[in-house]
């Protein structure tokens, strides 16, 4: 478990965007024998919009949020009240009083999402997110891992949101200067120690154009080297948690 966990907190702190944090999870829940999971972190405002990060099937997710079903779904209305991670399955249905929530239960079965351990996730800032690991039902391997890593993978959820909540946000101000999203982007990696040619790799660009950028946040934020631009990266971001 000890090298699951190292191997997942390195990878999500090289996570830069939806597609690695979502290959983060997956691959660490996958060595636990765990399939499928969902993270959806709420928006602070009821017109907003929820993030979804899962490996569930897509035509789920996006019917899941196209219907608003967050807003109905009686896994994440425990969710918002905190607590300790919870199992759930067919006994969930009596919590479906409604026939939108009925419809939800009988349509993510035919996902084979029938059964889970979610994990509520309130953080200091009012957040609130859910962490679930599902299965198409609850066997004893599920059951056994489940209870044998609950509080670890308690942990694993908390890192995941407190990371994508920072890098994922959409905000890209780094000590009160807003940059664009690839002069951040670029920052990023540079604050992993990636050189110009290393970023131009990972991002699909040229080698100059990642310098350019790395340039422009430099002069944006006042300072002349790559690595005082860093630090004011990690400032920022410290000050965010």
């Amino acid at each position: 478990m000890q090298l699951v966990f190292e191997t997942f907190l390195e990878k999500l702190s090289e996570s830069v965007d939806e597609a690695d944090f979502r290959d983060a999870m997956a691959g660490a829940a996958a060595r636990l024998e765990l399939i499928t999971f969902a993270y959806l972190s709420l928006p602070t405002q009821p017109s907003g919009t929820p993030k979804l990060i899962s490996n569930y099937p897509a035509r789920w997710t996006e019917h899941y949020l196209q219907n608003r079903y967050q807003t109905v779904d009686p896994v994440i209305i425990r969710a918002q009240c905190g607590g300790c991670p919870f199992r759930w399955g067919l006994d969930m249905r009596g919590f479906a009083t409604s026939q939108v929530q009925q419809r939800l239960f009988d349509e993510a079965a035919e996902f084979s999402i029938r059964c889970g351990l979610t994990i509520p996730i309130v953080d200091r800032r009012g957040g609130t997110a859910a962490m679930t690991f599902a299965a198409d039902e609850p066997n004893p391997t599920f059951l056994r891992i489940a209870e044998r890593y609950e509080q670890a993978l308690q942990l694993m959820a908390t890192c995941f949101h407190r990371h994508a909540r920072r890098k994922l946000s959409g905000s890209r101000t780094v000590d009160g200067v807003s940059l664009t999203s690839r002069e951040y982007q670029c920052l990023q990696w540079a604050a992993l120690g990636k050189s110009a040619w290393d970023i131009a790799c990972i991002l699909g660009i040229k080698p100059r154009t990642a310098a350019f950028h790395l340039d422009n946040a430099k002069k944006k934020l006042g300072v002349r080297t790559k690595n005082q631009a860093v630090a004011l990266l990690a400032s920022s971001r410290s000050s965010n948690l």
